[in-house]
């Protein structure tokens, strides 16, 4: 039997935000950045994700800088308040209901996002997923906590491709043996798009609707 696969893009396919960009926005509440430098740099990465011209890796030096001064204690019980007032809010019914149909047909289902593990792996348990492919942080030998570093590819772009096939191959599967789904609103996962069996543009940005409207690909609006 074919298994059915289910990838989801998260940030603005799944939840109308970008959990990135709202996690540093939410730090920087908090007093953990200087607010109108961090924020002129933070709105430039994302200007250059929104273009596809990012540096991923020197993104995230940059966005995870304040989570390595930090601390592990200190960091979990920011994001356990970040989850409460700015994730849970932004989880719409539509979007969990989809998921659950999955779910409920037997497929797999496995969140796909180029934010990093310690931002997206609680929000990934709040719709009732337990496969998350995210940007793995490396952790510092001497403190054992991240040190801003990436391990492996990250997935992002391209690297999303190459992830699901990770993915894949740890469970003896490949392209030829699944029949895929892959949900995402962004031209930055196009490699994905193109990869995968059925392409649903969600949300989609205007150049992502023009192409999929070019190419029959099905359009669904969650929000």
């Amino acid at each position: 039997m074919t298994t059915k696969l289910a990838l989801f893009d998260l940030d603005h396919t799944l939840v109308p935000l970008d959990s990135d960009y709202e996690w540093n926005a939410f730090t920087t509440r908090l007093g953990w950045h200087d607010p109108i430098e961090f924020t002129r740099q933070n709105d430039a990465f994302y200007a250059q994700y929104q273009a596809g011209t990012l540096d991923i890796h020197a993104y995230v030096r940059f966005a995870t800088a304040a989570l390595c001064a930090q601390g592990a204690e200190k960091s979990h019980a920011a994001h356990a308040q970040f989850m409460a007032t700015v994730m849970q809010p932004a989880i719409r019914p539509t979007a969990l209901s989809l998921v659950q149909q999955h779910q409920a047909a037997g497929d797999a289902v496995v969140i796909v996002t180029a934010t990093n593990e310690f931002i997206t792996r609680p929000i990934a348990s709040a719709f009732g997923v337990t496969e998350l492919i995210a940007v793995e942080l490396a952790l510092d030998a001497g403190s054992g906590w991240f040190s801003g570093e990436i391990v492996g590819t990250p997935s992002f772009r391209e690297g999303k491709v190459a992830r699901v096939e990770q993915w894949l191959a740890e469970r003896n599967l490949s392209w030829a043996t699944v029949e895929s789904s892959f949900y995402s609103d962004s031209m930055n996962d196009l490699p994905l798009l193109e990869k995968v069996t059925h392409p649903v543009a969600t949300n989609p940005e205007d150049r992502l609707r023009a192409i999929a409207l070019a190419r029959g690909w099905r359009i669904l609006d969650l929000f």
